[in-house]
């Protein structure tokens, strides 16, 4: 089986990459446990100093590296560039705060002194989609790696290029070889991967379906796994809010990276009171967005991913329409080379249809009125997600009594969702369990060991 890139602008293949062997998987999982027995003995301050080298890397390459992402996912060429920039301030904030964020923590107990300590696992194995191909694997990395722990990594089949140009990042900053790695296999491959006694736990983001798999597995290895899977976020508009700024938002929101993210608002809950204003506002945000080559500076919305989910996508929109949903913009695919979806709205969206249970990972926004706030969160909690959630209203202390209410890992009042090494990411629900980021995310993998002395 080879691993292919795929342009998704033109369909055009640009290079394939042999999957590796399960012997080679093997021999490399064994290098990086042997990395791990020297990496884990090193001090804060080494691993510091690496992950900062990392940061310098990632801006002097910045342009190359958003390029990969353009021709090899479709991400437009600015989205890229703030993408490797995000990864390299990630990568700083760990530098600069692993070390407190991992100390010794005092404990009162019968000993003559007792206190809990942070200890690296070993090797940790990252399941990485290609929506945000650099910053999903860096927010893992830079806070294992930090940690004390080693990586591996299986990138998804349609971004190969990426996973090598990530693993030299390592390389070029100077970390001891072997302690990030890129596995060149398939899908077919992880189960033996999780199996190994080697990999002592594991994070994947990604699908639903692909997580409970790997969990399923984890769990029966006994292995702890940090999963962050889709979201179908609310994005609720309350009467009282500022219809212009929300509205351009909202647009920005649901069509970031190409609408391709587990983040993006999805479903817009509009009261009653403005919702027609509302509309008409949002419907001119999303038509003035520029769709077109992601290598282009103006581009805005690049084409999905692969044939195969700009398909599924417009099958969902077409099902939700049948089932009377109206369509105010988009809504077909675009005639032109590539896998482009237009900006989509579908407005008046009800129970039964897709557009109002499923997750759309692209450009396509479910708009639903409400008559009230009560009833606005009770929609926004009628979803088997739970990532992440905003309300918009000019009374941010209501705003954040309401925030209280919906069931989400996060929930911004007044601004767009996204990602900040400052704050804990990750859903409940169907969206998953566990957290990245912040002092919650490099907790995750490590020994909470509780150390007691006479």
């Amino acid at each position: 089986m080879a691993l292919e890139s795929i342009n998704p602008a033109t369909g055009e293949l640009l290079e394939k990459f042999d999957e590796w062997s399960p012997g080679k998987t093997q021999e490399t999982l064994a290098a990086v446990d042997l990395a791990w027995r020297d990496w884990r003995r090193t001090s804060f301050a080494e691993r510091a100093a690496n992950l900062r080298r990392a940061a310098q890397v990632l801006r002097q390459n910045k342009d190359e590296y958003a390029r990969i992402m353009a021709l090899e996912m479709g991400k437009p060429i600015t989205s890229g560039r703030a993408e490797v920039d995000k990864c390299a301030w990630v990568c700083d904030y760990y530098a600069e705060n692993a070390a407190a964020m991992l100390a010794d923590e005092p404990a009162q107990s019968d000993g003559s002194r007792s206190y809990v300590a942070f200890r690296p696992l070993g090797m940790i194995l990252a399941v990485m989609p290609w929506n945000f191909p650099f910053w999903q694997v860096f927010r893992f990395a830079a806070p294992a790696l930090m940690a004390g722990n080693t990586g591996v990594l299986k990138h998804s089949s349609n971004v190969p290029r990426c996973a090598l140009a990530i693993e030299d990042v390592f390389r070029q900053a100077g970390f001891p070889e072997n302690v990030f790695r890129t596995l060149m296999i398939g899908a077919n491959q992880v189960e033996t991967v999780v199996e190994n006694e080697l990999i002592k736990a594991l994070t994947l983001t990604g699908s639903e379906a692909a997580g409970r798999k790997v969990a399923a597995k984890a769990g029966e290895m006994l292995k702890k796994v940090v999963l962050e899977l889709g979201g179908s976020d609310p994005f609720i508009v309350l009467a009282d809010a500022d219809v212009e700024d929300s509205a351009e938002t909202a647009a920005k929101s649901r069509c970031i990276n190409s609408g391709q993210s587990c983040i993006a608002a999805k479903r817009f809950i509009i009261e009653a009171e403005i919702y027609d204003r509302w509309l008409e506002k949002f419907r001119g945000a999303m038509a003035a967005l520029v769709v077109g080559d992601p290598l282009n500076e103006q581009t805005q919305v690049g084409p999905q991913a692969r044939e195969d989910l700009m398909l599924e996508l417009h099958g969902q929109v077409e099902t939700s329409l049948a089932k009377g949903a109206e369509l105010l913009l988009g809504g077909k695919p675009l005639k032109r080379k590539g896998y482009f979806y237009p900006p989509t709205i579908l407005a008046e969206v009800k129970p039964g249809m897709p557009a109002y249970h499923e997750e759309l990972f692209g450009p396509v926004a479910s708009v639903i009125r409400v008559q009230s706030a009560e009833e606005a969160v009770e929609v926004a909690n009628a979803t088997p997600f739970g990532l992440g959630g905003s309300v918009w209203t000019r009374d941010s202390s209501k705003g954040e009594t309401l925030a209280a209410r919906i069931e989400a890992g996060a929930v911004f009042v007044n601004g767009l969702v996204k990602s900040d090494p400052r704050l804990p990411f990750g859903g409940i629900k169907n969206s998953g369990f566990g957290r990245e980021l912040s002092h919650y995310g490099i907790r995750q993998f490590v020994n909470i060991q509780a150390v007691w002395v006479k």
